[in-house]
């Protein structure tokens, strides 16, 4: 029986399939993201074929062995870092971010060290040989062992990953890969996900490592169905502003380390540097004697960063006051704003209030409550916090300063910079079992008396 054809709709966010064309998603809500595309139904004889000539076998797992576990240094230790100490055998991962942010910059240059030892397979759907070539001048790398292949079928892509057989592959897009047996277009999101599933096969049956860069859409998601980070082994993130030269390499999703660390990389004109030093870097430049600006310490998985807060409170010229925060939860703002007057007495009704953090890192720790409470109060009064005070802590809605974890971490990082004050929370001072001498720790039980402590 020949298979048939029909028409579906499938949501371009989540993946889900309509025999009709709908507004809004039944299953992530989401308006106009209903695409039409062809789908092509398999004979149920061919499905069973399929199923009965399986090889696979159930193994006891005692008998299986991770003695020849390895992991492929890249030469960039931050990179290493986000991954878990280095690329695994027949992982998939996938590095996304926005256009321009460097994710094909940064797999060339680790091409570079890695190339020493390794046979790379670079697949290019974007750009030509020639293009590649010229961005490889640009970068410095010359390695011997790096093979260029431009190709869009992704069947070709895994018959050269078959018989040339490399260490690693990398695919630059996926969203450029084409299945050559689906009706569909390039970048839909049926070809995304048959593409993907593809390469996944290879690489875990070739034991052959494969990183894919992915596009986002306009909302900074990564483009194609949800399925696809399900998929991979792992999801890196690039974060930052194109206009700033800071970037954050933040993994989302890894089966083989922690998600909580991030790698910092500043772009230069000839490529990304890592930044062994983030809390230095970040501070740097840092204006002295201003209202406004507040310094507090933030944990990325096991490494302690210093981090300046920037608030601003100034008089309105409408009549609903402006709110707006860059690296920070805007409702946690709004939040924060609502404690700080009902609680503190600092008044922010007919203020606008805007939020920055320096060098495009965003914070999501409830840690950095207190600095961003700070900052507001210190443009409000126009008083500026000590140049050598750093804060942390977490604020309730009843105006109290919750305790924080890390508290030595954090401590020892600010010392190390040449922090002479550090107002943490009261009842965070009993966890601190250390001695030190060149700061001085202020325990406080609330905002007020928080400020008060920070100007003196």
């Amino acid at each position: 029986m020949a298979s048939k054809s029909k028409s579906v709709y499938i949501c371009s966010e989540c993946g889900f399939e309509s025999a009709k064309w709908v507004g809004k998603c039944p299953n992530c809500g989401q308006w106009n993201c209903m695409n039409e595309e062809i789908k092509e139904i398999s004979s149920q004889k061919n499905a069973g074929a399929y199923a009965a000539h399986s090889t696979a076998r159930p193994v006891l797992i005692s008998e299986i062995s991770t003695s020849e576990e390895s992991r492929y240094h890249t030469g960039l230790s931050e990179l290493d870092r986000v991954l878990g100490g280095g690329i695994v055998k027949g992982s998939l991962i996938l590095i996304s971010g926005e256009p321009g942010i460097g994710k094909s910059t940064i797999l060339l240059q680790i091409c570079e060290y890695l190339g020493r030892t390794l046979k790379i397979l670079y697949v290019s759907g974007e750009e030509s040989s020639r293009q590649i070539k010229l961005r490889a001048a640009r970068l410095g790398v010359q390695s011997d062992n790096l093979y260029i292949l431009t190709e869009t079928d992704i069947q070709c892509v895994i018959e050269q990953m078959r018989a040339s057989q490399p260490d690693l592959v990398m695919i630059d897009s996926i969203q450029t890969m084409n299945y050559t047996e689906l009706n569909s277009s390039p970048g839909s999101v049926t070809q995304v996900r048959e593409c993907t599933n593809a390469v996944m096969r290879a690489a875990k049956s070739l034991e052959i490592p494969t990183i894919l860069v992915g596009h986002v859409n306009k909302d900074g998601a990564i483009a194609g169905p949800k399925v696809l980070e399900h998929i991979v082994d792992a999801v890196l993130y690039f974060e930052g502003d194109r206009q700033m030269s800071y970037r954050i390499l933040r993994a989302v999703k890894n089966r083989y380390g922690s998600t909580n660390e991030i790698g910092v990389f500043d772009m230069g004109d000839n490529g990304l540097h890592q930044v062994d030093n983030p809390s230095l870097a970040l501070l740097a430049g840092r204006p002295k004697n201003v209202s406004g600006t507040c310094v507090t310490c933030v944990i990325e998985g096991s490494r302690p960063i210093l981090a300046e807060i920037q608030g601003l409170a100034t008089t309105t010229g409408f009549g609903n006051p402006r709110r707006m925060a860059t690296g920070f939860d805007y409702n946690r703002m709004s939040l924060l704003l609502a404690v700080l007057e009902k609680r503190a007495g600092y008044y922010f009704s007919n203020l606008d209030a805007y939020i920055n953090v320096v060098g495009g890192l965003r914070l999501d720790e409830p840690a950095t409550d207190l600095a961003v409470a700070m900052s507001l109060v210190s443009s409000l009064k126009d008083v500026a916090i000590s140049d050598d005070a750093i804060v942390f802590g977490e604020i309730g809605l009843a105006g109290e300063i919750r305790a924080v974890t890390h508290i030595e971490a954090r401590i020892s990082e600010a010392e190390r910079l040449g922090f002479k004050k550090c107002i943490l929370p009261f009842h965070s001072l009993k966890q601190v079992n250390a001695k030190y001498s060149d700061i001085k720790l202020i325990g406080v039980r609330n905002v007020r008396e928080a400020f008060e402590s920070s100007i003196d």
